[in-house]
């Protein structure tokens, strides 16, 4: 069983770059890059509060999935 991040799905519906949620979440453009390119092997809850505060996403199942 695997838990991805679906950042860049996410980020494609709302024609939105790494580059401006990176400036919109104040996290730094590799730990998006890595969040979207499932590169992390965990995940920092601060930075997923981050960034689904300003995805504004309210079901989780929008940006996670169990493979």
């Amino acid at each position: 069983m695997e838990l991805t991040v679906k950042l860049k799905e996410v980020l494609s519906a709302r024609g939105m770059s790494q580059i401006e949620l990176a400036e919109k979440t104040g996290l730094t453009r590799t730990v998006i890059s890595e969040l979207a390119t499932n590169r992390r092997t965990s995940v920092n809850r601060e930075h997923i509060t981050k960034v689904i505060q300003a995805l504004e996403i309210t079901d989780m199942n929008e940006i996670f999935e169990v493979k």
